[in-house]
């Protein structure tokens, strides 16, 4: 993608950052985050950072070519804690993304790229293909599915290429832009954390749960695929590829040189709402652009520890 004006909504969140600051060497790119997870100091200085939410009715979106639209309350445990969790859950990811879309189409914008997820899927050992059922168990779950259908209304009523991309586990490390998410940052930026600082890594339940875990940078390239391909439809961006969190601890200990015991807690999420296996079937994506996954999950450990070394 070149010369292109790129609006990311969550733009200074964890993958909009990334995005931002990789589109904003070639292109004109506007960051917009209301700074609930994102952080400006993730964004770099060619990137054009607005304060604002997704829900405003004045968003910076006059002569956009491209939105990539990533915000969104996402974690489970923001839309089930409290009813209030619940209604801003909504209001942000089905309402914004609506309000968004609707924004930039009337300013010309004809190229709309968003986040989906992979939990709708559910438990699956074998890879999950775009084309099988798909049910909400939580309300992030439900959000995301709502906004899967705006998508398919702003392409059927209104022409416009709105490819929702279903992420697997995204991961950097918190020598990424990580950590600012705390809590809600993925499992091995909290693991590596952990064994490097010698602290107790926390395993839900046995640890023997598998996660598609999928290098930021891939998602990235995926993201910009979307957009220069002008996709229409749902498509997943994941490896293909899956690994416990067991398995998890013992490779940062080696990359590490570490030797720690975690200590595994009951899964304090229901086992109705709690996703235990995942793995991608990009086979859709791969067909449409050429894209595939270029870190391994070796590499990118490595990326993660190299700030501990």
């Amino acid at each position: 993608m070149q010369g292109k004006r790129v609006l990311v909504t969550g733009g200074a969140g964890f993958i909009g950052s990334n995005l931002a600051n990789y589109l904003a060497d070639e292109n004109d790119v506007l960051a917009v985050d209301d700074c609930y997870l994102g952080t400006p100091e993730n964004i770099d200085d060619a990137v054009e950072f607005h304060d604002a939410s997704v829900l405003d009715d004045d968003l910076p979106t006059e002569d956009v070519d491209v939105l990539f639209h990533l915000a969104a309350l996402s974690s489970l445990t923001m839309h089930e804690d409290s009813i209030e969790g619940l209604r801003q859950g909504a209001r942000v990811n089905v309402e914004g993304f609506a309000n968004t879309v609707e924004q930039v189409r009337q300013d010309g914008c004809d190229t709309v790229v968003y986040a989906s997820t992979s939990s709708i899927y559910g438990s699956r050992t074998d890879p999950s293909p775009e084309s099988m059922d798909v049910e909400a168990r939580t309300g992030y779950e439900a959000s995301k599915l709502a906004r899967e259908r705006y998508g398919e209304y702003f392409a059927n009523a209104h022409d416009l290429n709105v490819a929702g991309m279903r992420f697997f586990s995204v991961y950097q490390g918190y020598g990424g832009s990580e950590e600012h998410k705390g809590e809600y940052a993925n499992i091995i930026s909290q693991f590596a954390h952990d064994i490097a600082n010698d602290e107790t890594p926390v395993i839900y339940g046995d640890g023997s749960h598998t996660r598609d875990f999928t290098h930021v940078s891939d998602i990235v390239r995926g993201l910009e695929l979307a957009a220069d391909h002008e996709l229409t439809g749902i498509y997943n961006l994941g490896t293909g590829d899956s690994y416990s969190a067991n398995e998890v601890i013992e490779m940062l200990e080696d990359e590490l040189g570490a030797d720690v015991e975690p200590e595994h807690i009951e899964n304090p999420i229901d086992d109705d709402m709690f996703v235990h296996d995942t793995m991608a079937d990009a086979s859709k994506m791969r067909e449409a652009t050429g894209w595939t996954p270029e870190i391994s999950f070796e590499e990118g450990l490595e990326e993660v520890c190299a700030p501990y070394k």
